[in-house]
């Protein structure tokens, strides 16, 4: 009997998705789980709905995300599980999914390094981890892009902004993240990954700072967004 084999009989998975047990050829989520997950296919359109939310606000080359956010939904699940509990397999997982669909889409091919929003250093130390990591280092593996931390920073440590609205939001966010680069990375495209999409607000204030940086394009992929 195999190792895995064998520490699954005594330790079972459980699926991320809905808690029952997955079988010897699923991984992380379940079958079922898998197939309620609402897909957006925006790889397949240059000019999706994630592109259109930041008409007018920067100027980015390309932008999707792998799937739809509902409250009380499977994906509200996974993320919360990835995000608080230490799940960060999740994040591997959808990375996995989601960079065989970005495998196809040729504005990408030109992307060099895969930029995480960041977490303010107080926050890092509270939840222990950054949430998009394992999803930014899987996108790295399979699209053979390097994962870069050093070059965007947030300054301002902020309290949760679930409770907050659009105005409020914006206001915190405000002008909280910086960049530190060198001459090697001017006219640069960066790929920039966040766990769910909702008003854009950081993503917009991270493609600002990012857009300081001489010659720099910008596009943007997340795991989620949110939808009515």
């Amino acid at each position: 009997m195999k190792l895995q084999h064998l520490t699954n009989l005594f330790f079972p998975m459980v699926c991320a998705g809905c808690d029952s047990f997955l079988l010897s050829d699923e991984m992380v989520i379940c079958s079922s789980c898998r197939h309620e997950i609402p897909l957006t296919h925006h790889y397949k359109s240059d000019v999706n709905e994630c592109f259109k939310r930041f008409y007018g606000r920067i100027p980015i080359e390309f932008a999707a995300v792998h799937c739809y956010f509902h409250k009380r939904g499977i994906v509200q699940q996974l993320i919360h599980n990835l995000k608080y509990k230490g799940h960060q397999e999740i994040g591997t997982q959808i990375g996995f999914w989601l960079a065989n669909d970005l495998m196809k889409v040729e504005k990408l091919s030109t992307v060099n390094a895969i930029i995480p929003v960041p977490l303010h250093k107080k926050r890092l130390k509270e939840r222990g981890y950054n949430q998009v990591t394992t999803f930014g280092l899987a996108l790295s593996k399979h699209l053979n892009i390097n994962y870069d931390t050093s070059i965007l920073r947030r300054n301002v440590y902020s309290k949760t902004q679930v409770k907050k609205n659009l105005l409020k939001r914006t206001e915190v966010i405000g002008n909280i993240f910086e960049v530190e680069f060198t001459e090697k990375d001017h006219n640069k495209h960066f790929l920039l990954i966040d766990d769910v999409l909702t008003t854009g607000s950081t993503l917009e204030a991270c493609s600002r700072a990012l857009l300081k940086i001489p010659g720099a394009k910008i596009s943007i992929v997340c795991m989620a967004m949110s939808h009515s």
